[in-house]
């Protein structure tokens, strides 16, 4: 076979010792994922009209629900891989060793964003809409553990961009092909083993991680753009990334040649479970279509001990009487508002004289004209 000079190689590991301790690639871009989810979910929360720091305190219960949900999924479904003969059942806690399922950790990571919500007494809608696009990019950056792991790639392929896979060994001793032909169609190996010395080559296959990365950003970039142009609320935005992240990992899914220990009508049960919360997803958006942006009076919640003073923006519009309202006409005028709208943000500073200025949003103050949507 003819293999392409242009191919991905693939990292000689994916764990590095820092004396006793080991620095896994995997773990250490989920620490990167989740941090910057929750730093831009949390700028995204405060334009809406929520709480400073409060997307952090709900962090506190989503994500230790996330990983445990997520483990969980990938041990049920693998579940020969720790339970059986000759099998370590411990290794199902290794979560530094990788395999985490992407719906599982959805699904309980929601359950600990509702607990918090509750707790907090906010709106779910709100906040599931403003950690959506970090979500979607933290799989985006843990996408790249399973390269540094070199696992979880697709069937054999000789197109340029074709990952290539090389046998890995307890310390990078000496290998042979004969040993990449005992690993299987799936030529995986224990992510503490490195690249043998000399190469041994065993294929090049599809990177499904680099299509799913990019599938991803994608979504990212749609659901952002969405978002934007047409003032998505009510969970809306959860729903469209929902739908988008499916649409593409269902094709993917079908892709790879691990093992698939679970199967659900001669399907991938990924492939069955991507399909079914597609659909799900559609109805949601279909039964919310009419559902817009929440009154940022709605969002902000009660406030607690210990609290960061909320902004102007979090506590609604009309809510301070004139100095809110002036500083609503500075943010919008830096934020480049239309030129016609200027006349109606100074009838809403002479608005916010009157007793009614305290329940009437001023007119022409978009409480999400400068929202940035940077990292």
């Amino acid at each position: 076979m003819t293999y392409f000079l242009a191919s991905i190689p693939s990292p000689p590991r994916g764990v590095w010792h820092l004396g006793p301790i080991a620095l896994r690639a995997y773990a250490l871009l989920i620490i990167v994922g989740i941090i910057i989810g929750v730093l831009w979910g949390s700028r995204r929360y405060v334009a809406r009209g929520g709480r400073p720091g409060r997307i952090a305190d709900i962090a506190v219960f989503a994500v230790p629900f996330g990983l445990v949900g997520g483990r969980l999924y990938h041990v049920i479904t693998d579940h020969e891989l720790y339970f059986g003969a000759g099998r370590n059942p411990w290794r199902a806690f290794a979560i530094w060793e990788g395999g985490l399922g992407i719906w599982g950790a959805v699904a309980l990571g929601a359950l600990g964003i509702w607990l918090g919500c509750r707790y907090y007494k906010i709106p779910m809608a709100p906040v599931v809409d403003a950690l959506a696009p970090g979500l979607v990019l933290a799989q985006a950056i843990g996408r790249l553990g399973n390269y540094f792991n070199q696992e979880l790639f697709g069937s054999p392929t000789t197109l340029p961009w074709a990952l290539k896979v090389f046998l890995r060994t307890p310390g990078g001793v000496a290998g042979s092909q004969a040993m990449c032909d005992a690993a299987g169609a799936a030529p995986e190996f224990p992510t503490e083993y490195i690249k043998a010395t000399p190469d041994v080559l065993c294929g090049t296959y599809h990177p499904t991680f680099l299509y799913e990365l990019i599938w991803n950003l994608l979504v990212l970039a749609l659901i952002v753009w969405a978002d934007r142009r047409f003032r998505l609320g009510g969970g809306r935005v959860f729903g469209l990334y929902v739908v988008g992240y499916t649409a593409g990992r269902a094709w993917i899914e079908a892709l790879r040649i691990d093992p698939a220990r679970t199967r659900v009508f001669g399907l991938r049960v990924n492939i069955v479970v991507s399909i079914l919360i597609f659909v799900l997803g559609v109805a949601f958006l279909i039964w919310r279509r009419r559902v817009g942006r929440e009154d940022p009076g709605t969002v902000v919640g009660p406030e607690r001990r210990g609290d960061a003073a909320p902004t102007d923006r979090a506590q609604g519009p009309g809510a301070g009487g004139k100095a809110d309202a002036d500083d609503d006409e500075d943010r919008t005028v830096a934020a480049g508002a239309d030129a016609d709208n200027g006349d109606d943000v100074h009838a809403g500073r002479a608005a916010a004289q009157t007793p009614s200025a305290a329940h009437e949003p001023l007119a022409g103050a978009d409480p999400e004209a400068d929202e940035k949507e940077h990292l």
